[in-house]
């Protein structure tokens, strides 16, 4: 195995994992919010069940676009450069996400 595809295969089991969170999230049945931000309170929310749904989708689309921006990696033998690709594009996502779930969810779900 070359170095690219073992990048590729580790970005995508990151990916990966983003989407079983997510699903976990719009199938959890725990009366407590799923939390978003680490080493936070969480607010107090009006509709839990709602709330984790939203959430979860967010995770899941955040997971899928993650493993689709590892793409690029597989072609890094052929020029390094490659690499610019998915890490700018994480950090773009990650910043759409954060912005999502302030604007959105915490403003719909918030007491």
């Amino acid at each position: 195995m070359t170095g690219a595809f073992v990048g590729f295969f580790m970005w995508e089991l990151i990916g990966a994992a983003f989407v079983c969170y997510g699903i976990f999230a719009i199938f959890s049945r725990r009366p407590a919010p799923i939390g978003f931000w680490a080493n936070t309170e969480m607010f107090a929310v009006n509709n839990v069940k709602k709330y984790n749904r939203a959430v979860g989708k967010l995770f899941c689309m955040f997971g899928l676009v993650f493993i689709i921006l590892g793409l690029p990696l597989l072609y890094l033998e052929g020029h390094p450069a490659w690499i610019l690709l998915p890490v700018a594009g994480a950090m773009m996502e990650s910043i759409i996400m954060m912005a999502v779930y302030v604007v959105v969810i915490e403003k719909k779900y918030k007491k």
